[in-house]
C-alpha cells in the first residue's frame, strides 16, 4: 500500500539522516566552536524531519502542522549549512531543500 505522504516521508527520513551526519562531521571540524550553530539547526531538523515523518506515516491529524515546522526547520538549516563549504553541509543543505520542495508539495493546501 502506498501512504499517500510517501515522498514527504522518504525525503524527511533522508534530510534526517543527513542532518545526523552533518551534526557528527561538524563535531570533527577543528573550529567545532564556529560550527554550533550548524549543529544545533542540524539536530532540531532531524528531530523535526522524524517526528513529521511518523505523524505522516499513521496519517496523525496533526500532520499538516508538524510538516509546517518541519518544513521552517529545513529552511533554517538549509540557509546556516549553505553557508560553509564542507561537503557534508553542502549535502545537508540539499537534502534540507528537497525536504522543503517535497513537503510544500504535499501540503501545499495546508500552507
Amino acid at each position: 500500500m502506498t501512504l499517500q505522504f510517501q515522498s514527504c516521508i522518504d525525503a524527511c527520513n533522508a534530510c534526517a539522516d543527513a542532518c545526523d551526519n552533518c551534526a557528527a562531521q561538524c563535531l570533527k571540524e577543528a573550529d567545532v566552536t564556529a560550527m554550533a550553530r550548524c549543529i544545533e539547526l542540524d539536530m532540531d531538523c532531524a528531530q523535526l524531519c522524524r517526528t513529521a515523518a511518523a505523524l505522516m506515516a499513521r496519517a496523525s491529524v496533526h500532520s499538516a502542522e508538524i510538516a509546517q515546522l518541519c518544513m521552517h526547520a529545513c529552511r533554517a538549516c538549509a540557509d546556516e549549512c549553505g553557508k560553509h563549504q564542507m561537503t557534508h553541509c553542502r549535502e545537508c543543505a540539499q537534502a534540507c531543500l528537497k525536504c522543503l520542495a517535497e513537503c510544500a508539495g504535499q501540503f501545499a493546501h495546508s500552507a
